[in-house]
């Protein structure tokens, strides 16, 4: 329970799933008065509200607004809305749930936030903490609201964080932090500023003892390493938190001695390889013993919709990463599995491309991967890349069956999309399994 917000008027704007978890803790309070704004004429979850909170539906009016003592916004509302800028120019003291959370929070807390693999990070790291015998809760952007896992009884807390969900946050405090990665996405959020999109993931670093960067992407470093009672990197050299090749394989190294062999994991490409790396390192901040750290390693199978290999047939690998919801997702799906199908990848994607430049993509084709099946809203765009590679088909089903037509030995079929789902799917979860029911069926 948070005293201070005991007499308090408090506004709710958004009826999200992380909301609802917020206002059942808020009405724990003795408020002066809590009520609800949506500007949705028809929100979700309005049936899980208690009877008789203040539900307001319509545009936002900021006159309205000042006169509450606190705002609490989903992290779907930007803080560079008008009406919420104006209130805050005006005094009202705006917050999301993680900064509620915060405030209140007993236990150690892990951060991890990136462009791409926070949650494979979240939930291995989650993983190993649980290995260790040490009671943790994981949640946050991962899709478990934070008030719904706080307690009393739990040692340690994981939190996957969103650039959104960092806007609003200034008290949380965190045992270790990572920015796993910073590449083009949300940017319509961001005025268009990579600079100003990664200034927002390095509000991770305000209040955070042990720092874990990624020393191949300097958008990951907070703007001083001062101030940390470590501060350590990860990356594909053999350094600090490393990889070592030979000609048979790759070893995952802490200061150059080797603690695994890659072959031993369970989770697929190099991409992966720093995910684990980097959960090493959070978990070795956390003081998680390296035994407890490999066998996690050696069982996690990662998470479905991530790089999820859904079935060899006829020595054809197919891969489900419908969460390669943008461009960088994608490359790093491509680079993470080229070694492993070095007889090159048919891939399928589209969908909306959110106004993406899909040029990065280029450079694969004719190289690592030998087609693409474009399809979905903006597919056009992709068609764009290539004459000679990229193939026009109307839905990802079409685009799997010429892909298994066209597929010989040794070669991967990938789904990553490098956009969005929701013209013709319900979310990137609806759009994997639709794949994996496919996969599931060919040959038959």
């Amino acid at each position: 329970m948070n005293d201070s917000l005991n007499g308090k008027k408090i506004a709710v704007i958004g009826l999200g799933v992380s909301n609802i978890s917020v206002i059942s803790y808020l009405l724990k309070h003795d408020l002066k008065q809590l009520t609800i704004f949506d500007t949705r004429l028809n929100p979700p979850y309005t049936g899980d509200l208690p009877v008789g909170v203040d539900l307001r539906l319509g545009s936002l009016d900021a006159a309205v607004l000042e006169k509450y003592d606190m705002v609490v916004i989903s992290p779907g509302i930007s803080i560079y809305q008008e009406e919420i800028t104006k209130i805050i120019k005006a005094g009202v003291e705006v917050v999301g749930d993680i900064e509620l959370f915060a405030r209140v929070a007993k236990a150690p807390v892990i951060g991890i936030t990136g462009s791409n693999g926070k949650s494979t990070v979240t939930s291995l790291m989650g993983f190993m903490t649980d290995v260790a015998k040490m009671k943790v809760a994981i949640g946050a952007n991962i899709g478990i609201p934070v008030f719904n896992i706080l307690s009393d009884d739990v040692q340690l807390y994981v939190l996957e964080l969103s650039s959104f969900e960092l806007e609003t946050t200034k008290s949380l405090k965190l045992a270790a932090g990572t920015i796993l990665n910073v590449s083009e996405d949300h940017l319509d959020r961001y005025h268009g500023s990579m600079l100003e999109y990664a200034d927002a993931k390095k509000r991770i670093y305000a209040h955070c003892k042990n720092a874990v960067v990624n020393r191949e992407d300097k958008l990951t470093y907070p703007d001083s390493a001062e101030g940390f009672d470590s501060f350590v990197s990860f990356g594909s050299d053999n350094s600090e938190y490393g990889l070592e090749k030979d000609s048979e394989t790759t070893y995952l190294t802490v200061n150059k001695e080797r603690v695994l062999d890659v072959r031993e994991l369970r989770i697929y490409g190099a991409h992966n390889y720093l995910n684990a790396l980097a959960c090493m390192a959070l978990a070795d901040a956390v003081g998680i013993s390296r035994e407890s750290q490999i066998y996690a390693l050696r069982h996690f199978v990662g998470l479905q919709h991530r790089c999820q290999l859904v079935k060899k047939l006829k020595d054809v690998s197919y891969y489900n990463d419908s969460k390669a919801t943008n461009v960088a997702s994608a490359e790093a799906a491509i680079d993470g599995l080229k070694d492993l199908h070095k007889e090159k990848i048919i891939l399928l994607a589209g969908g909306l491309g959110k106004g993406q430049d899909f040029s990065p993509l280029k450079k694969y084709l004719g190289k690592e991967v030998c087609a693409v099946f474009c399809f979905g809203k903006d597919k056009q765009k992709l068609l764009e890349l290539s004459d000679k590679y990229c193939f026009d088909v109307e839905t990802m089903e079409e685009g799997l069956n010429k892909a298994y037509q066209m597929a010989t030995t040794g070669q991967a079929v990938l789904l990553s999309p490098a956009c969005a789902s929701f013209d013709q799917f319900k979310g990137f979860e609806h759009r994997g399994q639709v794949f994996v029911d496919l996969v599931s069926k060919l040959g038959e």
